[in-house]
C-alpha cells in the first residue's frame, strides 16, 4: 500500500525512531526492499530519484516503484531523492510519488530558498510531502569514495529555522559531520549540533549518509528529532558481496537468475537489518 502523507514521519519523530529509506536501482533491489518491508511490518520508504534514473530509465523505475508499493501489504512511500530539477520534482508528482526531496543545498541560501517554495506548491497540488537539504554532505550517493573525508560544514540551526519558516517543507535533510557512503574514516555525528537544529526547527530531520554509523551514534540521532534515516551503501556492499561469491557457481550454466536472486535476498537482510536499528527501541533503552 502507498504510504501518504506525513503521520508516520511525525510519529517517528515523536517516539523516537525512524522511517528508513532505502534506494532502487532495478528490479531486483525494489523486490528486495518491498520483502524487507513486509517481512518487518514497518513503513519504508523506496527512493527512486535522480541517480537511479540513470540506469534504469526515469519511465521505467517511476512505474516498477509504484506498482511495487502498490501491491505491497507493507506501507511503502515512493520518494524522489535529490532531485534538482523542478520539472523531473513534476514529473515524479503526476506519476504519484508521495514524497519528493528537493536538493538545493548547492545553491545560496536565498535561492534554495526559492527552488524549495516552488517544490512545495508543486508538491501541494499532488499530496506529496517535501523533503529540503541545508548544507551539503561530502561524498556521492551512489558510488563510495575512498579519499572523501568528514566536512567540517554544519547546518546553522537558526538558518535551518529560518529556511523551514520561508518555505514550508515538511522535512530538512542537515549536515551534522554525516557522509555519503562509506569513507576511511571514522564519521562522528555532532549530536549537540544535531540537538540545536532540533530545538530551532519544527520538522523532522533526516540523516542522510547513515551507512556505517555505529548504534549508539544512530540512536542518539533518533532521540534528537531524526525521523528518517537514509542507508545506500550498506545495501549496495551486501548486494555486490552475495553476486560475488555466487558468480563462480552461476558461470558454469550461464545462470543469471541465480545471480540476481542472490543480490536480491541480499538487500532484503540487509534492509531488515537496517529496520531493526531503525525500530521502536524498548523503554528505558539508551538514547
Amino acid at each position: 500500500m502507498l504510504l501518504r502523507g506525513t503521520d508516520a514521519l511525525k510519529e517517528a519523530a515523536a517516539a523516537g525512531h525512524a522511517l528508513p529509506g532505502f534506494v532502487a536501482y532495478n528490479l531486483e533491489t525494489v523486490q528486495g526492499l518491498t520483502a524487507a518491508a513486509e517481512a518487518a511490518g514497518r513503513p519504508v520508504i523506496i527512493r527512486a530519484g535522480s541517480g537511479p534514473f540513470k540506469h534504469a530509465g526515469r519511465e521505467a523505475l517511476i512505474r516498477l516503484a509504484l506498482d511495487a508499493a502498490a501491491r505491497s501489504t507493507a506501507p511503502l512511500g515512493v520518494h524522489l531523492d535529490h532531485g534538482r530539477d523542478l520539472d523531473e520534482i513534476t514529473v515524479c508528482l503526476e506519476a504519484g510519488y508521495t514524497s519528493v526531496m528537493v536538493d538545493g543545498s548547492h545553491l545560496p541560501f536565498v535561492e534554495n530558498i526559492a527552488v524549495t517554495k516552488e517544490a512545495v506548491r508543486r508538491a501541494r497540488d499532488h499530496g506529496a510531502w517535501v523533503e529540503a537539504e541545508l548544507g551539503a554532505l561530502p561524498g556521492d550517493e551512489d558510488v563510495s569514495t575512498d579519499g572523501v573525508a568528514q566536512s567540517t560544514a554544519m547546518t546553522d540551526p537558526q538558518q535551518a529555522a529560518e529556511f523551514v519558516a520561508a518555505t514550508g517543507v515538511d522535512a530538512l535533510a542537515v549536515a551534522v559531520g554525516n557522509v555519503h557512503g562509506f569513507t576511511k574514516h571514522p564519521v562522528r555525528l555532532d549530536l549537540e549540533w544535531l540537538a540545536a537544529i532540533h530545538e530551532a526547527v519544527p520538522v523532522p530531520l533526516v540523516l542522510h549518509g547513515a551507512s556505517g554509523l555505529p548504534v549508539e551514534e544512530l540512536h542518539g540521532a533518533l532521540a534528537r528529532g531524526v525521523a528518517k534515516v537514509n542507508v545506500n551503501a550498506e545495501l549496495r556492499r551486501a548486494c555486490l558481496e552475495a553476486t560475488r561469491v555466487t558468480l563462480p557457481s552461476a558461470l558454469p550454466g550461464s545462470d543469471v537468475v541465480s545471480l540476481w536472486a542472490a543480490g536480491r535476498d541480499a538487500v532484503r537482510d540487509a534492509a531488515l537489518e537496517v529496520i531493526g536499528r531503525l525500530s521502536p527501541r524498548p523503554a528505558g533503552a539508551d538514547a
